[in-house]
């Protein structure tokens, strides 16, 4: 393979990512797909609607991450999320932080990007601080509180951090077949708890559900398989072409939002190229502004009053450091961390719920009456 191949190999997995991602936007756009909403929904109003959205984009990606492996189209050990270094610490800080952020700045990196093109000028803020918070995590000041502090406190495991090659290794059995008992317990008991309330049963909850966990299955594939080569010509050794971690990649949105304000900052820099992630956050703006165009439903809306902005500036900062604190955001742990089985994610989940209530707690308590007045 020459350098005009893997050339090719990177515009075909680009343009893959940029056609999925803008169908996802476009999704997320008509369904309102939201981790935060999921959340409140069920805390304050206790309905678990799209919560069960949530379960069956879950179950969906974690079959589909089973089968792709079995397949041999993909090699899950080889992402950041299964790693055998379990910093748990930076997860569980990094996780409630970005939670706590999400409901002030009504939205997770995701949602963001959806209200985006849907004309929200409060999200081009949030994205732009988010951005800037997350870089200064992964290379600013921020991030050597980050390394020296919370990335210290680790556990090595003796194999990598994913439930199959644990479990695998603790009882002595074939990986694979863990992978798929596993795979159809956890993801089966999600599709299960989503499809068991037969109210659920709408054509945009099961689009939502469908659509998101086959759009993690299919990033995986493109960055683990189509931009994927076993030896680079130059340097003889494995590698992912377009993703900026060097491995294999799929949906986050953190990390992407730094990189792609570097990207257009240092636009004339010949290094910096487009990625798996800039482009992701690219289409998801596109086709959620195409479908809010299309029907009708693009509005201009901006902050309400100062501490509408305030909360808005500190969640977007929060959900900066958060995001890249914790490897990975309310998609990025939350679903591609989670579909490849790593305990890691399973240990972020509870924390960006966790934070997601202690937000929502504290709106609760700035609206409350004084009873003093």
């Amino acid at each position: 393979m020459n350098n005009l191949d893997i050339a090719n190999l990177s515009h075909y997995a680009l343009l893959a990512t940029f056609f999925v991602t803008v169908l996802l936007g476009a999704v997320m756009q008509r369904t309102s797909f939201c981790t935060m909403g999921a959340i409140s929904d069920f805390l304050v109003m206790s309905d678990l609607t799209r919560v069960r959205q949530w379960a069956l984009a879950i179950g969906v990606a974690i079959i589909g991450v089973f089968i792709l492996s079995s397949l041999s189209l993909i090699d899950t050990g080889k992402t950041i999320y299964t790693s055998s270094r379990l910093l748990y610490l930076s997860i569980i800080v990094g996780s409630i932080c970005f939670g706590f952020g999400m409901v002030l700045a009504s939205g997770c990196g995701s949602k963001t990007l959806i209200r985006i093109g849907g004309g929200n000028l409060k999200s081009v803020v949030v994205f732009f601080v988010l951005g800037l918070s997350a870089y200064m995590t992964l290379r600013g000041f921020l991030a050597v509180f980050r390394a020296n502090f919370l990335d210290s406190v680790f556990i090595v495991l003796n194999t990598n951090q994913d439930l199959p090659s644990i479990f695998a290794a603790q009882f002595g059995v074939d990986r694979g077949l863990m992978h798929l008992f596993i795979a159809l317990a956890i993801g089966g008991l999600c599709v299960l708890f989503a499809l068991l309330k037969k109210s659920f049963w709408t054509f945009d909850n099961l689009l939502a559900g469908l659509m998101v966990g086959f759009a993690i299955c299919s990033i995986w594939w493109i960055s683990g398989y189509i931009a994927h080569v076993a030896e680079d010509p130059n340097t003889l050794e494995e590698v992912f072409l377009a993703t900026n971690s060097g491995k294999m990649e799929s949906l986050s949105f953190v990390s992407p939002y730094a990189y792609t304000l570097d990207w257009l900052m240092m636009y004339s820099d010949t290094s910096k190229v487009l990625t798996i992630g800039i482009v992701a956050v690219a289409g998801m703006i596109s086709g959620s502004a195409i479908y809010a165009l299309a029907s009708n439903t693009f509005r201009w809306e901006t902050f309400a009053n100062t501490e509408d902005t305030a909360n808005h500036l500190v969640g977007a900062a929060l959900m900066g450091f958060g995001g890249i604190t914790a490897l990975g955001c309310t998609i990025g742990q939350g679903l591609s961390g989670i579909s490849t089985l790593a305990l890691g994610s399973f240990i972020a989940m509870p924390g960006f719920v966790l934070g997601a209530y202690l937000a929502l707690r504290y709106l609760q308590y700035r609206l409350a009456p004084n009873p003093c007045n």
